[in-house]
């Protein structure tokens, strides 16, 4: 009986060997599957996980780099550098204080730094998120600190320096912001432009065209020089690694890419012309406030002015003003809403517009030597004689001389020098009458008009500044185009009667039945440049250029050369010719005639009494003053001169005649640029050393120092 039992135990526990050994394969084939993808793991792939992981672990922290210099044709610096104590707060620490410590600390810190807690809180966004606010929010890399406050009192920064402790999320370094050095008080806030952070957009397009120049935490250039030759100026950023674990907190440095510096940009640009240009236009339109209009009653308004000098022989720009202006240094660290407001309003006189190369006037009178080249050019000579009458009846409106004055028969020469407007009206009126007395002809022939397109009116110049105005001359075609486009408005106001006051009651009426009509009352305007043509000082200034200079019609230029960190010029900005004027034997003797008349202005014209003593034997400065009238305002002042070496216009709106309001300005400078003093002249006395613009470029030295351009003896 006992060995039947044994038996089945017997096979029972061979059974249980049997399993036990299928578990024990099965435990050693899984261990061996770990082992064998661990060796593949830590062994055969262990360089690229481990690389892997390191690129995960390590972040790069952007460098900016010190933005290029501004400087002007002596090497003085027009915008520089200076270095600026900087708030950020690190949004790490600052989250890991939790959410009630952290409104605390953002609370304190917002009364130590003089902001609300709600704009730090702003900045503190990331661009692109949902409450993000442009131009507040973050655009850099998340891994460093954010600037909430920029350009603080050094009292400011020590403060949070010396309590560590108590705002652990606080990072408190030195950066480096724009800075101003105005040599000889200079402001030239138009030409320089300003700074504002990049945008998403640019950006974007940076990221596109693989533009490593820009990055999430740039500046970039808004407006003049710093926008036109930003490029150049802002420098190639550098890059701080930083390791970070797996919960972004940055751990330490990891290795650093060394910033380069932007190039510096030589400008044509003198400090010491600026500032004397800029004085004496601000002296001049407070002397005009002083001054009572005859016609109004009341004292000039002068709300507005612009003076521009060139190089004749050369289309650069030496000095170029504007008022009203602003403080370029308002942008540094960002600007308050309440002083962009305050810049863009209309009753502070837009001071953000150029009136020099944005701002378009009536020529008035300083359209008239233009106009006598045209004339020249056909039909008429130096020979022909024509009635400057006290004036001239044109259909059913009487068109006066100023002042009434007359004068008999007279030339183009003694013309352009009493600036005789019947002499121009029967210039005009003539060619109205041969070609095109067909009012609604526009495309009738106009020589006038053609010579005032080859001289540049009507477009932008091409000067190396952003935002140019192109001017208008107001044509047949124009005035077509604009009954077209307003002919609706005028219209409805004439039919329901909603016109604000007479004029415009009769104008309405008249403009929506044949606004279109060029009528022979609209060409003799346009030949002493009334009416709708409007024009730049800029513009104004490169035709008075062409006279001199043999008819060449330059696109000016601020910009000079751009010289690398080590000195060497790495690019050279030469002006451009936009046109040739003098291109046949005719045109050359029409440009000399010209020229060689309007001496007279200066000696014995309309100019003359503002330039009694001065040594024009010596200076020779060509001259045509203008008073432009414009429908419910006061008369533009108006003074464009120039002699073998420079052009000098000023324009002051509402402010009188050309040589009541702006002579004795243009004077001064004439005196400052050659060194006049009484009747003599004194070339060691000139603003610009040896009395002309230098022909190289200033010295940049190792040490860092820029030494006055070397003269040719």
């Amino acid at each position: 009986m006992s060995l039947p039992g044994r038996r089945e135990e017997s096979a029972g526990a061979r059974r249980s060997r049997l399993r036990l050994i299928v578990l024990q394969a099965l435990v050693f084939s899984l261990f061996a599957t770990l082992v064998g993808r661990l060796y593949y793991l830590q062994v055969s792939s262990g360089e690229a996980y481990r690389a892997q992981a390191a690129s995960q672990s390590v972040r790069d922290v952007v460098i900016q780099p010190q933005r290029g210099l501004i400087v002007d044709d002596q090497g003085r610096p027009l915008v520089a550098n200076r270095m600026a104590w900087v708030v950020s707060i690190d949004r790490t620490t600052l989250g890991r204080l939790g959410e009630s410590a952290a409104a605390a600390q953002l609370a304190r810190l917002s009364r130590i730094v003089g902001a609300s807690t709600a704009s730090l809180r702003a900045r503190l966004l990331d661009c692109g998120t949902p409450d993000a606010k442009a131009g507040r929010c973050w655009n850099g890399s998340p891994y460093q600190p954010v600037p909430v406050a920029e350009d603080v009192p050094q009292a400011v920064a020590l403060r949070l320096l010396e309590q560590p402790e108590d705002f652990p999320e606080v990072v408190v370094d030195q950066q480096s912001v724009r800075d101003y050095p105005r040599p000889y008080g200079v402001n030239l806030a138009h030409v320089l432009g300003y700074l504002s952070p990049v945008t998403e957009d640019e950006l974007a397009t940076a990221t596109k065209d693989r533009d490593q120049s820009l990055n999430g935490a740039s500046s970039v250039g808004r407006a003049g020089l710093e926008r036109q030759y930003d490029t150049w100026l802002r420098g190639m950023p550098g890059y701080q690694q930083v390791a970070v674990d797996s919960l972004g907190r940055v751990l330490g440095d990891d290795g650093r890419v060394a910033a380069r510096p932007g190039d510096t940009l030589v400008t044509s640009i003198d400090a010491r012309v600026q500032a004397t240009v800029e004085r004496q236009l601000h002296e001049a339109m407070l002397t005009a406030r002083k001054t009572v209009d005859k016609v109004t009653g009341r004292p000039y308004v002068a709300d507005s002015g612009a003076a521009v000098v060139l190089e004749a022989r050369t289309g650069r720009v030496v000095a170029m003003a504007s008022q009203p202006t602003y403080d370029p240094s308002v942008w540094v660290g960002g600007i308050s809403q309440r002083r962009l407001d305050r810049l863009y309003a209309a009753d502070s006189g837009d001071p953000l517009l150029s009136r020099a190369f944005q701002g378009q006037f009536a020529p008035g009178s300083t359209w008239k030597p233009m106009m006598s080249v045209g004339a020249l050019l056909n039909g008429y000579s130096t020979s022909s004689r024509l009635d400057c009458s006290s004036n001239l009846t044109v259909g059913s409106r009487v068109f006066k001389n100023y002042e009434s004055a007359s004068y008999g028969p007279i030339g183009f020469d003694r013309a352009l020098a009493i600036s005789c407007d019947t002499f121009y009206y029967r210039i005009g009126l003539g060619y109205w009458n041969r070609y095109g007395s067909d009012p609604t002809d526009v495309d009738a022939k106009d020589p006038l008009v053609e010579e005032a397109k080859r001289f540049g009116f009507g477009r932008a110049t091409g000067v190396d500044l952003p935002g140019e105005a192109a001017g208008r001359i107001a044509d047949r075609r124009w005035k077509q185009a604009y009954y077209e486009s307003m002919k609706d408005t005028y219209c409805r106001m004439d039919r329901k009667g909603t016109a604000p006051n007479a004029f415009l009651k009769v104008f309405a009426h008249e403009f929506c039945l044949e606004g279109n009509y060029y009528r022979a009352g609209d060409a003799v305007n346009f030949s002493i440049g009334q009416g709708d043509t409007l024009v730049t000082p800029l513009q104004l200034a490169r035709a008075y250029g062409a006279l001199v200079n043999g008819g060449t019609l330059f696109e000016p230029t601020v910009g000079k050369a751009v010289v690398g960190a080590d000195g060497r010029r790495i690019e050279s900005i030469e002006p451009k010719v936009a046109a040739r004027l003098g291109d046949t034997a005719r045109a050359r003797a029409a440009l000399r005639y010209v020229d060689h008349a309007l001496l007279g202005t200066t000696r014995e014209g309309t100019l003359a009494w503002r330039f009694g003593g001065f040594p024009l034997d010596r200076v020779r400065v060509r001259s045509k003053t203008g008073t432009a009238e414009v429908y419910g305002k006061q008369t533009t002042s108006w003074v464009a001169s120039y002699d073998d070496d420079y052009v000098v216009v000023m324009m002051i709106s509402q402010a009188g005649t050309g040589s009541g309001a702006s002579g004795p300005a243009v004077r001064k400078i004439w005196e400052a640029l050659y060194g006049v003093d009484g009747e003599t002249v004194r070339p060691s006395r000139a603003a610009i050393p040896g009395t002309t613009p230098p022909a190289g470029l200033p010295t940049f030295t190792r040490d860092g120092a820029i030494l006055p351009p070397r003269r040719e003896e």
